[in-house]
């Protein structure tokens, strides 16, 4: 019987069996660097204590390139080819490229953040237990449960999402019927193993980078008059209209007003490096994948988007009255879409069915993903013994298959969508989960803060991490402020005179208020500690991690295909 080492109150002593590694902290076992067998709940007995020990039962099984794809999965979805057209109508072409690159640099600091903490220790849902463990308990569980809140309100949107977008073709299926498909897709693509997940989500990511270079392509091509009509209209809508729209006021203000609501959009829009930490836990030799993963998805998905806007506002003036109509009416798919109308403009035929496919592809992609998040960071929960141990138990494949039936069960909310509007449903998501989304990424950079001075205090040199950042701690200080502001900002037009609506109001800040009551409440009830940098635990679970990179060997796949993939996004 092999048995590994942790710390234990400065003492090496067995923690796990069966080849199962594992991490004891704070009386939970937490961490599972080399992850092939399952094993059960044990007890093990410390002094006159019984620790109760759950493990991590997830299994390593993704390679590089599902890695780098699960980041543009999670990221990409029906918001970058349809609903930008909205932010686009508000801002004007400059002020939604201006927007975009700025909130790219924030996305960037918090990136690297992320990088020198998950390449440190890679585990399960990390970011979230970095909180606890780096931060206060109280603090991790308010982030942990803001996460899981956010990632499950995305799933029935881009099951809303879907619906919609086919009956841009259709309205002859039932709601119920295609939500019921949907969710079942869901269900065996993330339930049977994460090697499923993994290559579905590979799959279905390369659809939308696909659509994205063609996009783009398509936009400077028929830009310089390759199109049905002959019309070389080049960069003329940014001088016609104009670059700058007017927003709610006239003048200066009106102006600003519009750049602010599309700094809004770029704010909700751009993810990625959550996305791929909450894989860390299961990719193979993590701290050789993740930190070209970090650098990898981060221009990708800047390139992505900010291009992606930038094509927007060459196609499409920001008055156009046919997108503006499109919206009005809520019509279905991707009749909104900035594309699909610049398509209709210029008499080309057949692109915008291909287009409204992909966008299909992208939000039941976006959707598979936040599965996936949910569940994990719900698991990562119930590892740290914040949520019911039940949640722990995983299937022979790794599978937390309670987490993600609960998912699963929370998506159903998809179903009010068939006594209410499509377009209602959607927007009672998307500003439920816009400041959830920015509160995440305050927690993550304020972790890393702790993490950083914990470093110093405890005299462990940065240039030893597996990632080292450059320009900290301003880098995670230009971070944390702009996350913070925009958490508050993202609903600020509700107090503008006249818009004043109290569910907008509800469901732009609810989750700014549910975070620190979850803190409070738990720190009062378990009268959690804030801890100083000394007393912050940095090397628990970080001899498992090196043992299992030493001891690491790759297994070319025997597929020549496979391998070619492996190879390009290796």
């Amino acid at each position: 019987m092999a048995f590994t080492t942790a710390i234990h109150n400065g003492e090496q002593t067995p923690t796990s069996r069966h080849g199962v590694e594992a991490e004891e902290y704070k009386g939970e076992t937490t961490v599972l660097p080399e992850k092939d067998t399952v094993a059960g709940n044990d007890e093990e007995i410390i002094g006159d204590d019984v620790k109760r020990l759950a493990f991590d039962h997830t299994h390593r099984k993704l390679k590089p390139r599902h890695i780098q794809l699960i980041g543009i999965g999670g990221t990409i979805g029906t918001v970058l080819y349809v609903q930008i057209g909205k932010a686009l109508m508000e801002g004007g072409p400059a002020s939604l490229f201006l927007a975009f690159v700025i909130w790219s640099v924030v996305i960037l600091c918090i990136t690297v953040c992320l990088a020198e903490m998950v390449t440190y220790l890679p585990i399960s849902s990390p970011f979230i237990r970095f909180a606890s463990r780096y931060v206060d308990e109280a603090f991790g569980v308010a982030a942990g449960y803001n996460f899981f809140i956010f990632e499950a309100a995305l799933v029935p949107f881009e099951v809303t999402a879907c619906n919609l977008i086919i009956n841009y073709w259709s309205d002859a299926v039932p709601v119920a019927g295609i939500i019921v498909i949907v969710l079942v897709l869901f269900s065996l693509l993330n339930i049977f193993a994460v090697k499923w997940y993994g290559e579905a989500e590979f799959w279905l990511s390369m659809s939308k980078v696909v659509l994205s270079v063609g996009l783009i392509f398509f936009t400077f091509i028929v830009m310089l008059g390759g199109n049905p009509k002959g019309d070389r209209f080049g960069f003329r809508y940014w001088n016609n209209p104009g670059s700058f729209a007017e927003y709610y006021k006239t003048g200066d203000l009106g102006r600003w007003l519009g750049f602010l609501a599309c700094l809004i959009q770029a704010s909700f829009t751009i993810a990625g490096p959550d996305y791929v930490s909450m894989a860390a836990g299961e990719a193979m030799n993590p701290r050789g994948v993740l930190p070209r993963a970090y650098n990898g998805i981060f221009y990708r998905i800047t390139a992505f988007f900010v291009l992606g806007v930038l094509c927007v506002g060459i196609l499409v003036p920001y008055n156009d009255p046919v997108m503006a109509a499109a919206f009005e009416q809520d019509l279905p798919g991707a009749a909104a879409s900035p594309y699909v109308v610049a398509m209709d403009r210029l008499q080309i035929p057949v692109l915008p069915h291909i287009v409204n496919a992909v966008v299909l592809l992208a939000a039941f992609s976006a959707g598979n993903s936040y599965v996936y998040c949910a569940s994990r960071s719900l698991y990562g929960l119930a590892l740290d013994g914040k949520a019911p141990r039940i949640l722990t138990t995983c299937t022979k494949a790794g599978v937390p298959v309670y987490c993600v039936m609960i998912v699963l069960l929370i998506a159903l909310l998809s179903f009010l969508q068939v006594s209410n509007g499509s377009a209602v449903v959607l927007n009672w998501f998307v500003n439920l989960v816009t400041a959830s989304q920015l509160i995440n990424f305050s927690v993550i950079t304020f972790t890393y803060t702790r993490f950083r001075k914990a470093l110093m205090a405890q005299g462990v040199p940065r240039q030893s991490l597996p990632y080292q950042s450059r320009g900290q701690p301003y880098v995670a200080y230009i971070a944390l402020v702009s996350t913070f502001i925009m958490t508050f900002v993202g609903g600020y037009t509700v107090f503008l005179p006249g818009n004043w609506d109290i569910p907008t109001f509800f469901f732009s800040y609810t989750m700014i208020g549910v975070f620190p009551i979850i803190y409070v409440g738990w720190k009062l009830w378990h009268h959690t500690k804030f801890l100083s940098p000394e007393e912050i635990d940095i090397f628990t679970g970080v001899d498992e991690v090196e043992q299992y990179t030493r001891n690491y060997v790759e297994v070319p796949s025997s597929n020549p295909f496979t391998r070619f993939n492996d190879w390009i996004f290796g």
